[in-house]
């Protein structure tokens, strides 16, 4: 037998929760969130991820009464809705859900829209056995939702070390953002977190690729939205039938390989769970390390610019 066959497997176990959240209904949120959060944790999840905005809701198929030049009144008044369904950072939602992960003692990353003066941010935020660790807000908001939310800065970068693994987030289409994808790669991301509402089959490219190209476990959690979860007076595009999907799901799993380990989950919502070989990230990193001994620093080199950007400040 020889020596490395006796050392010990290192590995986590984690999950991704594909579920949506009552819109404009954030105590329904945060109990539907310990629900799931307590029924991976029963699933052996050591590190759970909710999808993007769980808490705070993802408004598919609403326009908010917008066009090029104009508002409605009734629009102002359903973002009011949206933006009261927000939560502050820190605020009771977060203290709720931190008291969660330290009774557990696991790692959540949950999917949610903060609220900060009349500014709303797409968030991603962490949790641990300490309770609350931080939060990363969504650097460019995708198309109409730059209307809803703001645009995040370079303070809002983490990556959190479990002890065992150290963990990142980006948010939906910020994993297309080369740029944030090197970034995370030199902070020595291990595990990948991606909450996101894009159910393209496309997503799963993405999600494959970024493991290969960073050498690092993907967990991407979608929401799985369907028409009769919205209130009955919104109306979305795709239309009022009850079974009507809205969002199709489509979480997944991916090693540092690019293999799929679980997933990805569709036409309904359910857990997938999966136990990581903490091993694999150095196998994998044999031959392609993209912010070590495969990049060229003497061509290429990137500036990341993390202080936080205030409009006012004082001295």
């Amino acid at each position: 037998m020889t020596s490395a066959s006796c050392e010990p497997r290192r590995t986590v176990t984690v999950a991704v929760v594909q579920a949506a959240a009552p819109l404009f209904d954030t105590p329904a949120a945060v109990t539907r969130a310990h629900e799931l959060i307590r029924d991976a944790h029963r699933r052996g999840a050591e590190v759970v991820v909710l999808p993007e905005a769980f808490l705070g809701g993802y408004p598919k198929g609403l326009d908010f009464g917008m066009t090029v030049g104009s508002r409605t009144p009734a629009g102002r008044d359903l973002f009011r809705r949206y933006h009261a369904a927000a939560i502050d950072v820190p605020g009771p939602e977060v203290e709720d859900l931190a008291a969660v992960t330290r009774e557990l003692g696991c790692h959540v990353v949950v999917g949610a829209v903060e609220r900060e003066g009349g500014t709303l941010y797409c968030v991603a935020l962490f949790f641990g056995p300490d309770g609350y660790l931080g939060l990363h807000r969504k650097l460019m908001p995708t198309a109409a939702e730059r209307c809803l939310w703001g645009q995040g800065d370079g303070s809002t970068l983490p990556v959190i070390d479990t002890g065992s693994a150290r963990i990142g987030a980006a948010i939906c289409w910020e994993n297309y953002m080369p740029l944030l994808r090197t970034a995370m790669y030199a902070k020595g991301v291990d595990l990948w977190c991606a909450p996101t509402v894009d159910d393209r089959d496309a997503w799963q490219a993405t999600m494959r690729h970024i493991a290969l190209e960073g050498r690092c476990f993907v967990l991407s959690a979608n929401q799985y939205l369907r028409r009769d979860a919205l209130p009955a007076d919104l109306h979305p595009i795709q239309g009022d039938e009850p079974d009507t999907v809205l969002i199709g799901g489509g979480s997944v799993i991916v090693s540092p390989l690019g293999e799929i380990l679980a997933g990805p989950l569709r036409d309904g919502e359910g857990i997938l769970t999966a136990e990581l070989d903490l091993d694999d990230l150095a196998r994998a990193r044999f031959d392609l390390d993209t912010t070590g001994h495969y990049a060229r620093p003497d061509v290429f080199t990137l500036h990341v610019d993390e202080s936080p950007r205030s409009t006012v400040t004082t001295s």
